[in-house]
């Protein structure tokens, strides 16, 4: 049995199609928000729903009886506020650790990004280092895959950069001068990693990082996406600390924010891994960055979707 945190997220839904499409049998967490939203996979017959969130201790340890390995994909990363970081990916991790123990799973499989680290001084990085570290010290067998920023049809960076070109037809506000350099990879090429260090026994206690076919700098990023979306806009270099102080203003006026400190952090320092590493390790190749985006960027209503967005309710649960 293989229990998904997550389930409902942006990778979980890929994942737990795929390990249906391989035969396994998962159970999967789903917060009581998402319960009534669940993807197609829903009503397959090899899939278990528990309804519930990684705080409660009681409902985990049922949820990881007879489990052997754990998927940990949620993650309070988009949602924009500090509290919420620490209560879902810190306590949730915790709570997650202790129930697996007591329930002898075999291995839990944890996705954080490039550039976690608890020394970090960027909150989002600062925190996914702290799980990492509390997975190593749980005395539970691991794998730690660090990706790069993770984009594909429904993603909450690529899709927020061309939402917010749609929102102002002019310019675009980009964080420093674009120099800062990313590893974009696709969220399929993510799952494929992923299933590789589920069947491939020399990635247990192993901590890794992935990425995508290339690097890119985020002005690069930038205008790829304009030239695919169709939306050219001057760019404006603006100081990374008046993008945060927006970013806490529109998080006070709006019920969300396209742009979170969060999506700052990612922004703050150069994030890339060994670009042969996915392959070398796991037996991925990754897709090329543009010819993925031509597949899903143009024709979008993208205004309407920023409207959508900045009007759901806040995150309340993990």
């Amino acid at each position: 049995m293989i229990f998904v945190t997550g389930a409902a997220g942006f990778v979980g839904r890929h994942l737990v199609e795929r390990l249906l499409e391989a035969g396994y049998p998962v159970r999967v967490l789903v917060s009581p928000r998402k319960a009534n939203a669940l993807p197609k996979w829903a009503s397959h017959p090899n899939v278990e729903i528990v309804v519930g969130v990684l705080s409660d201790e009681e409902t985990l340890y049922r949820a990881l009886i007879g489990v052997h390995v754990v998927f940990h994909l949620a993650s309070a990363q988009w949602w924009g506020r500090r509290r919420n970081l620490e209560r879902v990916e810190l306590v949730g991790i915790r709570y997650l650790a202790a129930a697996a123990r007591a329930a002898r799973v075999g291995r839990i499989i944890v996705l954080s990004h490039l550039g976690a680290s608890p020394s970090s001084g960027y909150t989002l990085l600062n925190v996914k280092g702290q799980v990492e570290e509390a997975v190593k010290a749980s005395g539970l067998a691991y794998t730690i895959v660090r990706a790069g920023l993770i984009y594909g049809p429904d993603d909450a960076f690529i899709n927020h950069i061309a939402m917010m070109l749609s929102t102002n037809p002019v310019f675009f506000l980009m964080p420093g001068n674009g120099e800062v350099v990313l590893h974009p990879i696709h969220v399929d090429d993510v799952v494929s990693v992923l299933m590789a260090a589920l069947e491939r026994v020399d990635t247990v206690d192993l901590a890794t990082e992935v990425g995508g076919a290339e690097y890119t700098t985020l002005l690069d990023l930038i205008r790829t996406i304009m030239r695919v979306t169709g939306m050219r806009r001057l760019i404006i270099p603006t100081p990374p600390y008046l993008l945060r102080l927006w970013a806490r203003f529109a998080a006070a006026v709006w019920r969300r924010s396209l742009l979170t400190p969060q999506w700052l952090d990612l922004l703050a320092t150069n994030h890339t891994a060994r670009i042969a590493n996915a392959f070398d390790v796991f037996g991925v190749r990754p897709r090329r960055l543009e010819d993925s985006l031509v597949g899903y960027l143009p024709n979008k209503h993208y205004l309407l979707r920023a409207l959508a967005y900045v009007l759901r309710a806040r995150p309340r649960e993990a």
